[in-house]
């Protein structure tokens, strides 16, 4: 390549870096400005929870009707990145945007990660149709968007450019998609916090033990928790997603359905704890010993949400569930509570999402470098013990270990 291709080059990624950039941290501001009133309203005015069914039939209809392939939602961007078959629609932003923010408001339990993902990616493909881009290129421009939505929506760069160059399970890393993606990454990060002035939650570990071969020993166990429960949350909302599908053959009825059950539930249970993000719970579980079930209740209740057709993301539902485990299994395991908080919350993260790296990087962006190696450790093992399972059902899981595999194909 020529010095002035080269230039040019460098010219035309610099422009579509800062354009994806900017378009998803917007996207993610607006985002999170709208999903903070949506859960304010809903908490001084919990009657609201009362309208899910119909919530949810306002969201099903609008899908049936308008979606098209966008209500494949992460799965579609997972399907482009590997085959690039068709272009991901504009519409997929708002209408994931406007259905997650109606299914936080009416009291739906689901996260924020799979609509700044879809939206990020949606906006980025757009500049296929403005440029002239070959398939490799357009394979990065989605990997960007992926990247920057991730990045601003949590506020964690590095995880955020990991995530989109590690969640589609390419062991061969393109070494040319690294510097796009991280920059991508930043800039949107920045364009999130820095530009629109949209903050983040914090969460603390405030006591790191001893690096010592016993200490370590203690996350081995705890990590294989952690794995199992990744497992069961995917393997869970993909049961009640097809079991949502063989039952009720008009999609709107699925949500209405789904939402009156869950209305119910709050009814009987006279509990609201587990609706929406659970941010606040997730904070509660670095300081104080929580009930051994809130992570089963939010599993459940999470995974019956999104598969009952609602919109969202799962993985704040997934801190939501590793933090309130580990803080559960500190009874047993003599380490602090809140280090079992916060490798959980990264371990059942890394099981479900098969991103150990991701995990790793976003627990040393979330809690410093202290309890790196408790937080790498718990997500390695758990990522190994989680098995051929994922929350994203086109995730291309054959190139992931398997544990003792020759044994069982001797069987």
């Amino acid at each position: 390549m020529t010095f002035s291709k080269f230039l040019n080059h460098s010219k035309r990624w610099i422009l579509f870096v800062l354009i994806v950039g900017l378009f998803s941290g917007s996207a993610s501001a607006i985002f999170l400005v709208s999903l903070d009133w949506a859960t304010q309203y809903r908490e001084q005015n919990l009657w609201i929870i009362a309208l899910l069914p119909a919530g949810g039939f306002l969201i099903g209809w609008f899908y049936y009707k308008y979606g098209k392939i966008s209500v494949l939602g992460n799965n579609l961007l997972l399907q482009e990145i590997y085959e690039q078959k068709n272009p991901v629609p504009l519409r997929m932003t708002p209408m994931v945007l406007l259905g997650t923010v109606l299914t936080h408001l009416f009291g739906g339990s689901a996260g924020r990660e799979g609509t700044a993902v879809q939206m990020g990616g949606s906006l980025a493909d757009q500049l296929s149709k403005w440029f002239d881009l070959s398939k490799k290129e357009r394979r990065l421009i989605l990997i960007c968007g992926v990247a920057g939505g991730f990045a601003s929506v949590f506020g964690t760069p590095l995880a955020g450019a990991f995530f989109g160059l590690e969640w589609m399970l390419d062991r061969k890393l393109n070494w040319s998609s690294v510097l796009p993606t991280f920059l991508t990454a930043f800039i949107a990060d920045w364009v999130c916090q820095g530009l629109w002035g949209v903050g983040h939650t914090v969460y603390e570990i405030s006591e790191v033990p001893s690096h010592t071969f016993i200490n370590f020993l203690w996350v081995i166990p705890a990590a294989i928790a952690f794995g199992l429960s990744g497992k069961l949350f995917a393997e869970s909302t993909h049961f009640f997603s097809k079991l949502f599908s063989k039952s009720i053959s008009y999609p709107p009825l699925r949500p209405l359905i789904g939402g009156l059950l869950i209305a119910t539930f709050v009814w009987i249970s006279d509990s609201t704890e587990y609706l929406g993000l659970g941010v606040p719970r997730i904070v509660e579980a670095f300081e104080t010993p929580l009930p051994w079930y809130d992570f089963l209740a939010k599993t459940g209740l999470t995974s019956f949400t999104l598969g009952a057709g609602f919109k969202g993301g799962e993985v704040t539902p997934l801190f939501f569930t590793g933090a309130t485990l580990g803080n559960a299994l500190s009874t047993w395991i003599p380490l602090p509570l809140s280090l079992m908080a916060g490798i959980g919350l990264v371990g059942v993260f890394s099981g479900a999402t098969n991103t150990p790296v991701t995990c790793t990087l976003m627990g040393l962006e979330l809690f410093g470098m202290e309890a790196g190696f408790f937080l790498a450790l718990s997500c390695v093992i758990a990522y190994l013990a989680s098995g051929q399972s994922s929350i994203y059902s086109s995730q291309d899981l054959s190139k992931k270990p398997r544990i003792f595999r020759r044994n069982r194909d001797k069987n």
